[in-house]
C-alpha cells in the first residue's frame, strides 16, 4: 500500500499549522502598529489564556480537549480598539468570532473548524440611563453587559421602569438583543428589538457607525438577524418601559395524577388571549423516572386581586387562589423568575456566572393546540428519558402579534400560540455520552413534528440549533442554498432581505460562522 496519502495529509497539516501561525504573527504585528495595547491580547502562551477562554463558555460540551481553540483572544477595553481588531484580522486573513459573554447554546462565538481568533466584548459593559425625557426614558447598553447588570442599573435609577428582555440575568446584551430577545413582558411590550431605537457598530471597514450613519437596512438587520453576520455590535440604545408597583407572580405546579395534562391542554386555548399584562409560562419537567410535572409561572403587571379575577374568569381549570400569588417590585419578580432565593439581595443580579451545565436545546412554534393524547405522550417521553428535561411553553399574543412580521427581522408574530424550548441537560460523563443525549433530544423533537409549524418548521434564533442546518465553507451557490434552509426557519420571508443587506455591507463575507447570513453568490448580485 502506498504511503503517499498519509504523507500528503501530514504535509497539509504542516501547511495549515504554519499558515495559522503566520496569520497570527501578522495579526499581532498589525495590532502593534495600530498601538493596540498588549494587555488585551492573549495568545496560547499567555498566562491567563485558558481562564479567559473558559470564563464565558456556558455549555460544557465545548470544554473538551478536542475542541479547536482560538490562536488569539482579544479583549478590548475601548470601542476604538474594536475597529483596529477588525482591520487587522482582515489584513491577516484570520477568521474572527465575536463573543459578548452570554449563553450561546452552540458555542459559535468561541469555537470554529478553522484557525480563528475571538473578539471578546466582556470588558465593554457600560450602561447609561437617560431620564431627561420623562415620557421616553432610554438607556445605552454596551454589548458585553448582562441583562442582570442592566436590570440592576435600571432599578438603581428608577423603581417604575423596566426593559422587556429575558428572565436569565446572565444573558449577554449583544447576542440577546441582536437575536431578537424576549421575556415575560413580551405580551405587553413585544420582544426586545421592538424597544431598540439606536445602535453603534463597527462595520467590515473598521468604521464606528450609529443608526444614522449605518442606514436603516443595516439597523434593521442587526435587530433580530444576529449582529455577528453583519458587524460588531458595540451597543444598543433601548427604550425603557413603565412598570407598576407592585407586580404579581405565581407558581402553581400540577402532577399528572393531579390533572396536569388536562390543565395544560386548556392553557393552550387561553394563554395567548389573556389581558396583555399577563404572561403565563407552562414548564414541563421530568423528576427522575417517576413522574413529570407541569408548572404554571406568571408575571402580571397588576395586583393579586385582579390576577385572581382574570384567572378565575378565563382559566378556572388552574384553580388559582390569592394564596398562590405574591405581590412585589418588578426587580424582585425578575429575581424570583431567575430562581434566586427570596432573601437574595438585588446585587445578586450582577453575578455573571450561571454555573456549569452540559446541555442541548431545540425550539418550535405552535400554531394550533396540541391534542390531549399528544400532550400525554409528550409528558410520558419526558419522564422516560435519561437525564433531565425542562420543556417550556412560552405564550405569544398581545403586543408581539400587533407588529407586522416584516417590520423587524423577528418574524414569529401573529398566528403563533406559543414557542417551545426543549432544554435537555445531563451530568453523565464518558465515551459516547454526548451523542447519546443529543439523540434523546432529537427523538423528542421528531415526535413533536406533527404538532408544530410546518413548511418550514420554524425556530428561534436565540435558541441557536446547529442541527437544523449549516452552510459549507465559501460563498457560492451551495453555501447560499444551505443557508436558506436554516435562514427560512429562523427568519421566514425576511431571510432574502437579510441576504441582500449582507451583500451590500459585507460582500466579502468577513463576518461569518456556521449559521451566518451569506452574501448572494456573485452571479446573482
Amino acid at each position: 500500500m502506498s504511503h503517499f496519502p498519509l504523507y500528503s495529509l501530514f504535509l497539509l497539516f504542516c501547511y495549515l499549522n504554519s499558515s495559522s501561525y503566520a496569520s497570527t504573527d501578522s495579526f499581532i504585528s498589525c495590532l502593534t502598529t495600530k498601538n493596540v495595547p498588549q494587555s488585551i491580547i492573549y495568545t496560547t502562551h499567555s498566562k491567563n489564556y485558558t481562564s479567559v477562554l473558559q470564563e464565558y463558555i456556558r455549555n460544557d460540551r465545548f470544554k473538551t480537549s478536542q475542541t479547536l481553540k482560538p490562536t488569539l483572544i482579544l479583549t478590548p477595553t475601548d470601542e476604538s480598539q474594536v475597529g483596529k481588531v477588525v482591520l487587522c484580522a482582515k489584513a491577516a486573513a484570520l477568521h474572527l468570532r465575536i463573543r459578548s459573554g452570554g449563553h450561546d447554546y452552540e458555542g459559535l462565538s468561541y469555537i470554529s473548524k478553522t484557525p480563528f481568533a475571538i473578539l471578546d466584548m466582556f470588558n465593554l459593559r457600560s450602561i447609561q440611563i437617560d431620564l431627561t425625557n420623562q415620557t421616553a426614558p432610554t438607556a445605552w447598553v454596551q454589548s458585553g453587559a448582562t441583562l442582570g447588570e442592566l436590570y440592576y442599573k435600571i432599578w438603581e435609577t428608577s423603581k417604575t421602569l423596566a426593559f422587556p428582555a429575558g428572565v436569565c440575568p446572565t444573558l449577554g446584551i449583544g447576542g440577546h438583543i441582536s437575536g431578537g430577545g424576549y421575556g415575560n413582558l413580551l405580551r405587553k411590550y413585544g420582544v426586545s428589538i421592538d424597544s431598540v431605537v439606536d445602535a453603534r457598530v463597527v462595520d467590515a471597514s473598521g468604521r464606528i457607525l450609529d443608526r444614522e450613519a449605518m442606514g436603516e437596512d443595516l439597523f434593521w438587520a442587526i435587530n433580530g438577524g444576529g449582529g455577528a453576520s453583519f458587524a460588531v455590535v458595540l451597543s444598543f440604545k433601548v427604550k425603557l418601559v413603565s412598570i407598576p408597583n407592585p407586580v404579581t407572580i405565581f407558581k402553581v405546579t400540577k402532577t399528572q395524577d393531579k390533572n396536569a395534562t388536562n390543565i395544560l391542554h386548556r392553557w393552550q386555548f387561553v394563554a395567548d388571549k389573556f389581558d396583555n399584562e399577563l404572561f403565563v409560562r407552562a414548564e414541563l419537567k421530568s423528576i427522575g423516572n417517576a413522574t413529570a410535572t407541569v408548572t404554571f409561572i406568571a408575571m402580571y403587571l397588576g395586583n393579586s386581586d385582579d390576577l385572581v379575577r382574570i384567572s378565575t374568569a378565563q382559566f378556572p381549570e388552574l384553580g388559582l387562589e390569592k394564596q398562590h400569588c405574591k405581590e412585589m417590585s418588578w426587580i424582585k419578580a425578575a429575581m424570583l423568575w431567575a430562581q434566586f432565593p427570596d432573601d437574595a439581595p438585588e446585587t445578586a443580579l450582577l453575578d455573571r456566572n450561571p454555573g456549569p451545565s452540559t446541555f442541548k436545546i431545540k425550539s418550535d412554534y405552535v400554531t394550533s393546540p396540541i391534542s390531549l393524547t399528544g400532550l400525554d405522550e409528550l409528558l410520558r417521553r419526558i419522564t422516560a428519558a435519561e437525564g433531565s428535561f425542562n420543556v417550556q411553553f412560552n405564550p405569544y399574543g398581545g403586543r408581539v402579534n400587533e407588529i407586522p412580521a416584516t417590520a423587524t427581522v423577528f418574524p414569529h408574530r401573529k398566528g403563533n400560540i406559543f414557542k417551545i424550548q426543549y432544554y435537555h441537560f445531563w451530568n453523565e460523563v464518558g465515551p459516547g455520552v454526548v451523542e447519546k443525549h443529543l439523540q434523546i433530544v432529537r427523538d423528542l423533537y421528531d415526535y413533536m413534528t406533527p404538532f408544530v409549524s410546518k413548511n418550514p418548521r420554524r425556530a428561534f434564533l436565540n435558541y441557536r440549533d446547529i442541527e437544523i442546518g449549516s452552510k459549507s465553507e465559501g460563498d457560492g451557490v451551495d453555501a447560499y442554498n444551505e443557508a436558506k434552509i436554516y435562514g427560512e426557519k429562523y427568519f421566514g420571508d425576511n431571510f432574502d432581505r437579510l441576504v441582500r443587506i449582507k451583500s451590500v455591507v459585507d460582500p466579502t463575507n468577513f463576518f461569518s460562522y456556521e449559521q451566518s447570513i451569506p452574501p448572494l453568490p456573485k452571479k446573482r448580485i
